[in-house]
């Protein structure tokens, strides 16, 4: 019976890794964690959605599917899955040292940052053009990030300062556009809540990056407790606070309420499918009343 009890974290063993820094067994005890807080919000919203009225379930199922990929990546990452050696540029009082570079986090980036961006759209009443401009913007930001974390020489900072042009681009937009549009609909004060925590944490992954993956400063270990903190704050503070707050919004207000036939245009109270009225085909006439 014990010998089927493993309380003992076992990934590095069976996953070794390599280089000259890389994943300790805390560290993967704390992925583990954040793995377990992903899995937990990903079921907790998804019991959410049943008290929901139907129609009114957007949010949940954005980041019901954020929370699952959250889960998938992070579980990669404590498992010591999911990365590349990669020599670092050298450093002032040091040589160059090779490092773990855990693509899964970028990916989880991918799916995480448009999510929150969608989320904050749809809720500010932007138009789709707009959304899909800030969605476009944050990939640019991660690719920038990624393709630096890929190079080895001082060369890097040019692709950080790409991602980090793509970063202010956006947080511009999220501020400006969204917060005027939120004020149309009249919930600026929970927008302004949203967006300004959004944009307080996105502030912060520069930092960390620039210290990590960047500059190497910090080892593997310290750089996942930093952006494990910042991704949970990020994803499941925001989706459970825009859950929370979506009760007292005006659905049909806000232009967000969806039916079988889409989003309902801004008529109070107007949904397609209660109408019953068959419309005539080409050449006949409406059987009278």
């Amino acid at each position: 019976m014990v010998a089927l009890i493993h309380p003992r974290n076992d990934a590095l063993s069976v996953h070794p890794p390599a280089g000259d820094q890389y994943l300790t067994t805390n560290g993967s005890d704390w992925l583990f964690t954040v793995t377990a807080i992903f899995g937990f919000s990903a079921l907790v919203l998804y019991a959410l959605k049943f008290r929901a009225r139907a129609g009114e379930r957007f949010f949940h199922y954005l980041f019901i599917i954020a929370n699952l990929v959250g889960l998938i990546a992070y579980y990669a990452m404590a498992s010591d899955l999911a990365w590349d050696p990669v020599r670092q540029a050298n450093q002032v009082g040091r040589s160059g040292v090779i490092r773990q570079i855990f693509w899964a986090k970028y990916v989880f980036w991918v799916v995480a940052f448009p999510t929150i961006i969608i989320a904050l759209g749809v809720l500010s009443g932007i138009a789709w053009a707009t959304i899909f401009f800030n969605v476009a913007l944050s990939w640019v930001w991660i690719i920038g990030y990624l393709v630096a974390a890929y190079t080895p020489s001082n060369y890097k900072w040019g692709f950080f300062a790409f991602g980090l042009l793509a970063q202010i681009f956006l947080a511009l937009s999220t501020l400006q556009h969204g917060l005027r549009s939120a004020t149309r609909v009249g919930i600026k004060g929970d927008y302004f809540a949203l967006a300004g925590w959004v944009n307080l944490l996105w502030l912060l992954y520069p930092i960390a990056w620039g210290l990590s993956d960047g500059g190497n400063y910090i080892g593997v270990t310290p750089s996942f407790i930093w952006f494990g903190i910042l991704d949970v704050l990020l994803l499941t503070g925001v989706g459970f606070g825009i859950v929370f707050l979506s009760r007292r919004w005006d659905y049909g207000r806000l232009n967000i309420a969806f039916t079988q036939y889409g989003r309902v245009p801004h008529h109070p109270g107007t949904f397609p499918e209660k109408n019953t009225t068959a419309t005539p085909a080409a050449g006949t006439t409406a059987p009278a009343v």
